[in-house]
């Protein structure tokens, strides 16, 4: 039986930190672990076997070995973020196959802390839907195979979730970090903007888009976020009460909520009232079109991000979904509906300190081919699966996915936690108390 499969970050660092472990040992027992579980999951679109344990050998001889916070965490990076003699496919056959010359920031800041990166995870081309499938292959929950690992982050999720590493590095547009991981029964939390760097695409989708840390506990995701943003998000000293509003009325409107995810919010709200802070029903006044706004800027991400690409390579629902953000990319980058966002929303959320909401509307779509599906039916399975996330890429700010409560197959529900500019430490701290109030499986029962 493996020793470091399962283990958490802090706890392998911690290890080869001591010289209890060494960076080899570990990364070669989670490369095993994904020989003998990812062609069911489909989390990687490469694995550097190879690569990975020369760089756990060069982490092992570093002189600087006991003050590194990541000392020998292997990682998965999101396959569409450079990693140094890899190339970046984006979930693509329409992009280049030429390795990538440098690390991008976040990868680089991954292995100055001594993380060592054993693959590149699965996506949906371009990023761009809450399923993960296409010409690389498909990534499933780890809770149930038969369903999707959630999108666009999924391998990054689906890697975590299987225990094939403790950490996973990718991003969120429109809810790529939380959709995934309330799918695979992860935490994660998209920074707001600015926190940590992004540099995603041709211009981080107007600036929607954020890099962030997918783990199985807040200990490791605070750990993880702090080497992103090299910004210290210190574990508070004593629990400070909140103001908490708890809503649960979908941001779209037509879109309806299923119980579990409903009584994921009441029961977490609940305990966390009893835990001492002061918990309200009480719902944002999200406006009428959010629909429309968050199509035009979803599209129109897309749309820049396609242009120097052969659509004849491209999947027919990217083709279709930048054809329509086309007609959109003036009025985004001109347009103040984010401003008028932000104007209707600071006020609600400057009255509460955090914000508790469903992370998904429903349990996550079929693992299925939906890249050879058409347009309109890959729009309606997202907005039905995940209305909660994508305002909070409009407006900028925090946003956090907290495994909670069970579906009726014994799947992970997950509730998301959101808050103004510059609270992530207060998500954390909230996501902490229920981490404690109702602790989560961290992995999948795979074996």
């Amino acid at each position: 039986m493996s020793t470091w499969v399962g283990r958490t970050a802090a706890e392998i660092a911690a290890a080869v930190r001591e010289k209890r472990v060494t960076p080899r040992e570990v990364v070669a027992e989670h490369l095993a672990r994904i020989a003998e579980l990812d062609g069911r999951v489909g989390a990687f679109r490469t694995v550097r076997a190879d690569a990975a344990l020369a760089e756990a050998d060069e982490v092992g001889a570093r002189p600087d070995l006991a003050e590194l916070p990541l000392a020998g965490v292997p990682v998965a990076v999101k396959d569409n973020l450079g990693v140094r003699g890899e190339s970046t496919r984006n979930g693509s056959a329409a992009t280049s196959d030429t390795p990538a010359a440098e690390d991008h920031v976040t990868v680089a800041r991954l292995r100055a802390a001594g993380a060592v990166v054993v693959g590149l995870t699965n996506v949906p081309e371009l990023c761009v839907f809450g399923t993960t499938e296409g010409v690389y292959g498909t990534a499933r929950s780890p809770w149930d195979l038969t369903r999707t690992a959630g999108g666009s982050s999924g391998g990054s999720a689906a890697a975590v979730a299987a225990g094939l590493v403790p950490l996973a590095l990718g991003n969120d547009g429109m809810g790529s970090l939380r959709i995934p991981a309330a799918a695979c029964g992860l935490v994660t939390l998209k920074p707001g903007h600015g926190v940590v760097p992004a540099d995603i695409g041709h211009g981080d989708w107007f600036g929607m888009s954020e890099n962030g840390p997918l783990a199985t506990t807040v200990e490791d995701l605070r750990l993880m976020l702090a080497v992103l943003a090299e910004t210290a998000f210190p574990a508070p000293g004593e629990r400070t009460p909140r103001r908490i509003a708890a809503a649960v009325r979908s941001p779209l409107a037509g879109v309806t909520v299923s119980e579990p995810f409903r009584t994921a919010v009441r029961e977490a709200a609940g305990l966390l009232n009893g835990a001492g802070h002061t918990v309200r029903r009480a719902e944002p006044p999200y406006p009428l079109d959010l629909g429309l706004t968050a199509l035009r800027h979803w599209t129109a991400g897309t749309a820049v991000d396609s242009a120097e690409l052969d659509p004849a390579r491209l999947a027919p629902r990217t083709r279709t979904h930048a054809a329509v953000g086309r007609r959109f990319v003036r009025s985004v980058r001109t347009g103040d509906a984010r401003d008028r966002l932000r104007a209707r929303l600071l006020p609600f959320l400057t009255e509460y300190d955090v914000m508790l909401t469903p992370a998904l509307a429903r349990r996550s779509p079929a693992a299925a081919p939906w890249h050879q599906r058409g347009w309109a039916a890959n729009v309606a399975v997202n907005t039905a699966s995940s209305p909660f996330t994508p305002v909070w890429n409009l407006t900028g700010w925090p946003a956090m996915s907290v495994p909670f409560g069970a579906l009726p197959t014994g799947a992970p529900a997950a509730v998301q936690l959101v808050g103004r500019p510059g609270t992530e430490a207060d998500l954390l701290a909230v996501a902490e108390d229920l981490e404690r109030l109702r602790p989560w499986a961290r992995t999948a029962p795979l074996s």
